[in-house]
């Protein structure tokens, strides 16, 4: 993560993330086939000094009409005591995108392909359109086989300072 303003590294910027399963189904959130009193598929991270925050889950799904993404927002400005982030402030709220190539290969495998939902490509979901390339993910396959998982990698630039 970097400043957009001076390309500096963020180092304490509290990353957060969320996406659904593989049939679209999100936790802690109340919606046909949601789970409202569970935490899966969610979770925070401290960049370091270089401004890295590190994730490991799994290829999320899709639901009708939106193109598979994942939630990212980060906080600035807070400090952690007891391993909890305090104080701060949202300075950005957004979302990152996979490669289509890779989404119509994880489609096909187990449990993706008990998806029901008719999949949304990232051309045809309109907050794709609206500037969602910026945040398209760099993949990198584990190996031979993709049923052994991908690297996702993106770099954010982020104003530390906005309140959107």
């Amino acid at each position: 993560m970097t400043d957009s303003i001076t390309c500096a590294p963020l180092p304490n910027t509290a990353v957060d993330i969320w996406h659904c399963d593989a049939l679209g189904v999100y936790s802690g959130y109340v919606a046909g086939g949601s789970t409202p009193d569970t935490t899966f598929l969610r979770g925070v991270q401290l960049t370091d000094a270089t401004g890295v925050a590190e994730f490991t889950t799994v290829y999320p799904g899709w639901y009708v009409g939106r193109a598979l993404h994942i939630h990212v927002k980060t906080h600035a400005g807070g400090t952690v005591s007891n391993g909890t982030y305090h104080g701060g402030h949202v300075s950005h709220t957004g979302q990152l995108y996979f490669p289509e190539t890779y989404n119509t290969r994880v489609a096909a495998l187990s449990p993706y392909r008990n998806n029901t939902a008719t999949r949304t490509l990232n051309a045809r979901d309109g907050i794709y359109r609206n500037g969602g390339s910026s945040t398209l993910l760099t993949l990198t396959q584990a190996g031979s086989d993709l049923g052994k998982g991908v690297t996702g990698t993106v770099v954010l630039g982020i104003n530390p300072a906005a309140t959107p």
